[in-house]
């Protein structure tokens, strides 16, 4: 199989088995199954901060949450630890199929260990695409999911909430920064508001 048509037979293994997802999101006037959603819009925030994104990430972004659905956050225990298991968890998980999708489109084994290792993001702040992926994760959240997060937790109070956001933005890099600046300027007033003053803090720099 050339590249091109094995890039596009990733790409739609991946768009395959995302659409099975059962849970929904509205995208425009669609309702879509929600990790195809997630996977279009992670694509589209990859090609905005990179201009000519290698195979590589174009596949690792669109397999970013690939089939999360089946692994519940339900079945973690409560609190930030087993949250944390439940990531990395995840992470093995995509990796583990994004590269049984590329072998089966007729990538060799390095290329397919190459998203692996993106995918479960060990070698975060190392490793130039690793990191991309999480810029684009970021800014997807940022602009698709802060909002529905913020009014989904009311519990939080505001010292939470300000850690959220210094944690998300020390995982960016100053292209990320630069962009999430931008979109913050069509931010609600309460979010735009909380990312000031996250941001304005000692733990933010």
């Amino acid at each position: 199989m050339n590249q091109p048509n094995r890039l596009e037979c990733a790409i739609a293994a991946i768009d395959t088995a995302n659409q099975a997802d059962p849970n929904q999101e509205p995208v425009g006037s669609e309702l879509l199954p929600r990790e195809y959603a997630y996977s279009l819009h992670m694509t589209r925030w990859l090609f905005a901060l990179e201009a000519a994104p290698s195979e590589a990430m174009q596949i690792a972004c669109r397999a970013q949450h690939l089939e999360r659905w089946t692994m519940p956050r339900s079945e973690y225990g409560e609190g930030r630890a087993n949250y944390y298991q439940w990531r990395q968890a995840c992470g093995r998980m995509h990796g583990r199929r994004a590269a049984e999708i590329m072998a089966d489109c007729g990538y060799p084994q390095s290329e397919c260990e190459r998203v692996e290792i993106i995918l479960t993001k060990r070698k975060l702040r190392e490793d130039e695409d690793t990191q991309l992926l999480e810029d684009v994760a970021c800014m997807v959240f940022l602009e698709k999911y802060f909002a529905g997060f913020y009014a989904e937790n009311p519990d939080y109070d505001k010292e939470k909430w300000l850690r959220i956001v210094r944690r998300t933005w020390a995982k960016m890099t100053p292209r990320g920064h630069a962009t999430a600046l931008k979109l913050a300027e069509g931010m609600p007033e309460h979010l735009l508001a909380l990312l000031q003053e996250a941001l304005a803090g000692e733990d933010a720099h």
